[in-house]
């Protein structure tokens, strides 16, 4: 494990960028559900800005805990706890995100007070997904600047598609329940692998689980807002 921390500048041939190729590829496949559930987890924050903030600052706390798992993910794996306790993780978001009341905006789960409530919430949820995607990167390749360089082009891929979550969210009924439906597909796949992994469903039937389920998130957009009653008065002052 040791020469693995050492060799930190790989030889960039064709093979070398086709490897990086795959790894970011999968990162962009095992990110969709975790973007979505970083979205509703900012979408507790009161404001847009608010929610751009707590992304930002939620995804830096996260990469730097991405790259800590990346450098002693051959460690790690050993470990089952480590899996398990994301798998609880993971689980216990979907059970608050399902057990919670839907509020006037079209949002389950917490509100919070405070940019900071939400920052740790992100940059933990990112954790327990990278308990999957990492160990899937290391499997791909063992070189580890390249599984830097992918987790790294993985995390900003994902701040883009978390902000643009926020917005479907708002405009796809069905998305928000979908994406926490696949986190809890995640959960269940860790919790499994954890416990016993002959039991873990191949990683070709999660990714289509999620394509299906997010088929089934943007079939139908809300209808138009109804008016509120100053849009009604100008309305009714430029007729007149």
């Amino acid at each position: 494990m040791f020469e693995r921390f050492i060799d930190l500048s790989p030889n960039w041939g064709m093979e070398t960028v086709f490897i990086l190729l795959i790894l970011v590829a999968l990162e962009a496949v095992l990110s969709a559900d975790n973007a979505i559930a970083l979205a509703s987890i900012a979408k507790g924050l009161s404001s847009p800005k608010l929610q751009r903030q707590a992304l930002n600052f939620g995804l830096a706390i996260a990469y730097a805990l991405r790259i800590s798992l990346i450098l002693v993910a051959t460690w790690a794996v050993q470990y089952w706890q480590l899996e398990l306790a994301g798998a609880l993780y993971l689980l216990w978001l979907v059970f608050q995100y399902f057990t919670s009341d839907l509020d006037v905006d079209h949002h389950h789960g917490s509100r919070f007070s405070s940019l900071w409530q939400a920052i740790p919430l992100i940059a933990f949820t990112d954790l327990a997904f990278s308990l999957d995607s990492v160990t899937t990167a290391v499997a791909v390749s063992d070189r580890i600047a390249l599984v830097i360089a992918g987790g790294t082009i993985g995390v900003i891929a994902l701040r883009f598609l978390s902000g643009l979550f926020v917005r479907w969210i708002e405009e796809f009924v069905h998305l928000e329940d979908a994406g926490y439906i696949t986190v809890g597909f995640v959960g269940v796949r860790l919790l499994l692998r954890s416990l016993h992994s002959p039991f873990v469903p191949p990683q070709w039937m999660l990714v289509g689980a999620i394509v299906l389920l997010f088929a089934w998130g943007f079939s139908e957009r809300r209808g138009p807002s109804e008016p509120t009653e100053d849009t009604q008065l100008k309305q009714h002052q430029e007729i007149h």
